[in-house]
C-alpha cells in the first residue's frame, strides 16, 4: 500500500510540473512590452516566438542527460535554463541590463528547451509509476500544461496587474520553486517491484483517473471563471490561493486507495472500465495486441485470405475487387494493415499515412500554437488591448479542456466506438470555424469564440497525437516517431508568423514608442484579416488530410476492434 500512495504522490507532483511549466504560452502578455523595448518589427517579434518552439528541436538533450543523470537533476537543470532565459530578459525589459536583439533571440531558445527538458521528466515518471495506465497518466499530467497561461494571469494579476514585465519575472522563478515542491515525492518513488501490473489494478487505477479527470474539469472551470476577472489584487490573491488548493486536493488520493473498492462496484461498472484505453492503457489489451499482431502475420502468409490480401492489407479481397477504382487505389496504396507494428524512423518517414498525419498536425494543432503567440498583436489591431489576459485565458483554459477531451474515447470505447484518426479529425474541425468566423467579423465576441474554438481545437490534437503514433507506428518507437511528427511545430511557427508578421507590418504606421525610439503598431480589421484567410484555407487543408487519414486507417482499426470485442467475449464465457 506504501508504494501504491507513493505512485499517486508522484502523479500530483507531475501535474505541479506541467500546470507551472508551459511559460511558452503566456508569451503574448509581454510580448508588446517586449517590441516596444526593443523597437523591433513583427516579424523580428515573430522570431522571438518561433525561437521559444524551436527549442522542441533540441529536445532529445533531455533524453541524453536522463541516460546519465537522476531525475532530481535533470529537473533543476531545467529549471536553471529557465531562470536564465525568462530572467536575463526580465532585467532588460526593465531596464537593469542592456541585451541586443540576438541575445533576446538565444535566451527564447534557451527558456524553449528548458520547457521540453521538464515535459521529459514528466513522461518519464508517468512511464516509471503506471506502466499499465501509462495513457491515462499522461492525458492527464498534459492536460495541465493547457492551464500554466491561466495560472500565470491570475498570479500576475494578485500581485500587480498593471506590469506586463512580471510574467518573464514568474517564469524564471516559479518552475523552480515548483521543482522545489516535487522534489520529496520524485525522491520517494516506490520501487519498480511494488507496483502491480495485473489487469485487475488497471482497471481499480481507472476508477481513480476518472475521479482525477472530473477534479481536473473543475480545476478548469475555476481558472475560466476567475483568471482574468477584472478584481483588485486582493480579490485575485483569493482566487489564486483557491486554484492552488485546487492543485494540491490530489493528494487525497491514498485516502481514495482504500476506498478504491467502494468506487470500483459504484462506479466503474456502470462506465464498463474493463475495457478502456485503446491501446497501451491495459494490459489485456497488450496481450490482445499480440495475439492480433501474430494472428496478422499469420494470415499474410496464407493461412486465411478471407481477412488478408495477397499484399497483406485487411480485407484484401475486398480492396481487390475495387482496385480498378481510382479511389480505391489511392486509399489503398500503402496502406496500415495493423495497429502497433513497429516502424523505425526511416519506415516512417516512406509511409503516406505518416505525411497525411504530419499536415494534419502541421495545419492544425500548429496554427492554433501560433494564433496564440499573436494573440497580443491581434487583440491590440482590433482595439481591444485592455482583453488580452482574457484571450490568453480562453485559450489556455479550453486547451486544457480539449487535452481533457482526448481521453474520452478510452472512456466511452465500450458504448461507443470510433477510430482515434476519426477523432483526431472531430477534433481539427473547429479551426477553420474560427478562422472563418474572424474573417468574417471583427467584433469582440467572434475574437472571444474564436479563440476558445482554437485553443479546445490545438488542446485536443497536442494530447491525442502521442496516442495516434504509438497506434500508427508502434508504441515502442513512439519516442523518436513522435519527434519526428513535431518537428513540423518550430517550421509553422516561423512560416505561419512570418505570413502574419508581413501582413502586419505592411499595414503598420511608426508611432512613439514608450521605452524608446518608435515603433511599428498596426490598427483595424485589415492588419489580420489576409492572415485568418490563409490560416483558415491552411486548416481546411489540415482537415482534409485528416479525413483521408481516418479513411485509409479505418480498417486497421476496425479489424483490431473486431477481433478485441470477439476475444472478450471468449474471456467472459470461459
Amino acid at each position: 500500500m506504501t508504494g501504491q500512495s507513493r505512485k499517486w504522490m508522484v502523479l500530483v507532483a507531475t501535474i505541479w510540473i506541467q500546470a507551472f511549466t508551459g511559460t511558452n504560452f503566456d508569451f503574448s502578455d509581454y510580448s508588446s512590452s517586449l517590441k516596444s523595448l526593443l523597437n523591433i518589427s513583427q516579424i523580428k517579434l515573430n522570431y522571438l516566438a518561433t525561437a521559444n518552439d524551436m527549442g522542441k528541436v533540441f529536445g532529445w538533450s533531455s533524453g541524453l542527460a536522463l541516460s546519465r543523470l537522476p531525475l532530481s537533476v535533470v529537473i533543476f537543470i531545467a529549471s536553471a535554463m529557465g531562470l536564465l532565459g525568462y530572467g536575463l530578459q526580465w532585467l532588460a525589459i526593465n531596464n537593469f541590463i542592456a541585451l541586443p536583439y540576438y541575445l533576446f533571440f538565444l535566451l527564447s531558445l534557451l527558456s524553449g528547451c528548458s520547457i521540453c527538458w521538464f515535459n521529459t521528466v514528466c513522461f518519464v515518471l508517468c512511464i516509471r509509476n503506471f506502466p499499465v495506465n501509462r495513457p491515462l497518466a499522461l492525458s492527464l499530467t498534459v492536460s495541465f500544461n493547457g492551464v500554466s497561461a491561466a495560472l500565470y494571469t491570475l498570479a500576475a494579476n494578485s500581485i500587480d496587474p498593471s506590469s506586463d514585465s512580471l510574467y518573464l519575472l514568474l517564469n524564471a522563478l516559479v518552475p523552480l520553486l515548483t521543482s522545489l515542491a516535487a522534489l520529496i515525492p520524485i525522491l520517494l518513488q516506490p520501487p519498480l517491484d511494488s507496483l502491480s501490473r495485473s489487469a485487475d489494478a488497471a482497471r481499480r487505477n481507472s476508477v481513480i483517473f476518472l475521479i482525477l479527470n472530473f477534479l481536473a474539469i473543475f480545476t478548469g472551470i475555476y481558472l475560466l471563471l476567475f483568471a482574468s476577472s477584472t478584481s483588485d489584487e486582493a480579490t485575485s490573491r483569493l482566487y489564486f490561493g483557491g486554484a492552488i488548493f485546487l492543485l494540491i486536493s490530489p493528494l487525497c488520493i491514498p485516502g481514495t486507495i482504500y476506498a478504491r473498492d467502494w468506487f470500483h462496484n459504484a462506479i466503474n461498472s456502470s462506465f464498463q472500465m474493463e475495457g478502456s484505453g485503446f491501446l497501451l492503457v491495459h494490459v489485456d489489451d497488450l496481450e490482445l495486441h499480440k495475439e492480433l499482431l501474430t494472428s496478422t502475420l499469420n494470415l499474410s502468409n496464407g493461412e486465411d485470405h478471407g481477412l488478408l490480401g495477397e499484399n497483406g492489407s485487411v480485407h484484401g479481397s475486398q480492396r481487390a475487387k475495387a482496385s480498378g477504382m481510382g479511389c480505391d487505389k489511392v486509399l489503398a496504396q500503402d496502406q496500415l494493415a495493423i495497429l502497433g507494428e513497429e516502424h523505425t524512423a526511416a519506415e516512417v518517414v516512406r509511409r503516406v499515412d505518416f505525411w497525411l498525419y504530419y499536415i494534419a498536425y502541421f495545419c492544425g494543432g500548429t496554427i492554433g500554437l501560433v494564433y496564440s503567440n499573436n494573440l497580443g498583436q491581434i487583440a491590440q489591431s482590433l482595439g481591444l488591448s485592455s482583453s488580452i489576459s482574457t484571450l490568453v485565458t480562453l485559450y489556455s483554459s479550453f486547451s486544457f479542456f480539449g487535452r481533457l477531451l482526448s481521453a474520452v474515447p478510452d472512456y466511452i470505447r465500450n458504448k461507443f466506438y470510433f477510430a482515434r484518426t476519426g477523432w483526431l479529425a472531430i477534433g481539427l474541425f473547429p479551426t477553420p470555424v474560427a478562422f472563418i468566423l474572424l474573417a468574417v467579423s471583427d467584433s469582440a465576441a467572434a475574437l472571444k469564440v474564436s479563440t476558445a474554438l482554437i485553443g479546445l481545437s490545438s488542446g485536443f490534437i497536442f494530447a491525442a497525437a502521442v496516442a495516434v503514433t504509438s497506434e500508427l507506428f508502434g508504441p515502442n518507437s513512439v519516442s523518436v516517431n513522435h519527434n519526428i511528427l513535431i518537428t513540423n511545430i518550430p517550421i509553422g511557427s516561423l512560416l505561419y508568423g512570418f505570413l502574419a508578421a508581413a501582413i502586419y507590418d505592411a499595414n503598420a504606421y511608426s508611432v512613439t514608442g514608450d521605452f524608446m525610439g518608435d515603433t511599428l503598431v498596426c490598427m483595424g480589421r485589415k492588419c489580420y484579416f489576409w492572415t485568418f484567410v490563409w490560416w483558415g484555407a491552411m486548416s481546411v487543408l489540415g482537415l482534409a488530410s485528416s479525413v483521408l487519414l481516418f479513411l485509409r486507417t479505418k480498417h486497421a482499426y476496425d479489424h483490431f476492434e473486431r477481433h478485441r470485442s470477439r476475444i472478450w467475449a471468449q474471456s467472459l464465457v470461459s
